[in-house]
């Protein structure tokens, strides 16, 4: 049986260069070469971007998840790879056989539609932010999850061709949420795999200005799109006494409120309910959808 061939998408707003050029380069030093490349620029022309790959300039930035849609919809289109790997443009591989791993994984069970990798700072270290699950004392631990890792992951591409792709309209925040839970409802398996290591500068997600009303709007888009009916009010009633509890910032706090509004009543798009087996899938998996 032929092992499963890599492509890798990659998203830049072109205003990261240095980090970009340490990215691809260390892409290319995997010693099982991708497939293809894709780089999306968001509102960027990619001009300056002299590494051999292919290049899709988009006019205006429509947020990350839609530029990786583009990105794995050249994927998809070319037909010639079965597993999509997908990297923050500040990131970089630190080891060559991070490939080669990712084939084995995929290789040895075709159940499995994603692979998140580990997160570490210069200095190594994994923010508890960046483990996907609830106990995260301990960042080394493997094993199968509900969530996993924007910065640096692995996606199946007979799981997305089945459940589809990001949903583009959530811009920023929860994405990797909507994905997972459609995923899991699906019948596929979620892998933290910390061997997997993409570095990544230590940040706050609270850099982002759009931050606070994202979270709020995104998450009860996300209930309303994907959560048994009994379950909204639990999970947004769960997230609201943690933001009040966490909040320090009254700007950041107005913000939160007002994106919560805005989740309410706008549309989210179509209503896809989890099974009640999905749930309790992920209640075995040690995070019940509601926390």
């Amino acid at each position: 049986m032929p092992l499963p061939r890599i492509g890798v998408v990659i998203v830049t707003m072109g205003n990261r260069p240095g980090e970009l050029d340490e990215l691809i380069a260390s892409v290319g030093k995997q010693d099982v070469p991708p497939t293809r490349i894709v780089l999306v620029g968001s509102a960027t022309p990619l001009t300056d971007v002299a590494h051999d790959v292919t290049k899709i300039p988009l006019d205006e930035n429509p947020g990350c998840p839609g530029a990786r849609n583009v990105g794995l919809a050249a994927l998809l289109d070319a037909g010639d790879v079965d597993v999509a790997v997908e990297l923050d443009d500040d990131g970089c591989l630190v080891a060559d056989d991070v490939f080669r791993r990712i084939q084995r994984l995929y290789a040895s069970d075709p159940g499995l539609g994603i692979v998140s990798f580990r997160i570490a700072d210069e200095q190594g270290e994994t923010q508890r932010r960046h483990v996907p699950r609830l106990r995260a004392g301990d960042p080394m631990r493997r094993g199968l999850v509900t969530s996993f890792l924007g910065g640096g992951h692995a996606l199946s591409v007979p799981m997305l061709r089945q459940i589809g792709t990001w949903a583009g309209e959530f811009r920023f925040g929860h994405e990797e949420s909507d994905l997972a839970w459609r995923a899991l409802d699906h019948d596929w398996k979620i892998l933290y795999e910390p061997d997997l290591v993409l570095r990544h500068p230590k940040t706050s997600p609270a850099r982002h200005a759009v931050h606070y009303r994202f979270t709020a709007r995104n998450r009860v888009w996300l209930a309303r799109r994907r959560l048994p009916l009994p379950l909204v009010p639990v999970y947004l009633g769960v997230w609201i006494l943690l933001t009040l509890a966490r909040i320090r910032s009254l700007t950041g706090l107005k913000a939160w409120c007002g994106g919560f509004a805005e989740g309410v009543r706008t549309p989210c798009g179509p209503r896809r309910p989890m099974r009640w087996r999905t749930v309790w899938r992920m209640t075995r998996l040690g995070r019940p959808p509601v926390i």
